[in-house]
């Protein structure tokens, strides 16, 4: 059981790591949403935009790393 739990850990903290080092910063993509970008950002296609799916995968393993340390912390 230990060591599933520290796989899921492993996983999702490389993911989580992978996912926030490829978002861009909140600032970096100013101009292109006052050039009519802002459509992706603040409209209904930011859950299809690739920023989109890396918030939900940033999201997801936190939530997978939080529960699974506390798993890991319970097992031992």
């Amino acid at each position: 059981m230990e060591i599933v739990v520290r796989i899921f850990l492993i996983i999702a903290s490389l993911i989580l790591i992978a996912s926030i080092l490829l978002q861009s910063g909140k600032s970096a993509g100013l101009s292109g949403e006052i050039a009519g970008g802002a459509e992706s950002i603040w409209g209904r296609n930011k859950g299809r935009s690739f920023e989109g799916k890396l918030e939900k995968a940033t999201t997801i393993s936190a939530i997978i790393f939080v529960i699974a340390s506390l798993i890991l912390v319970a097992i031992q």
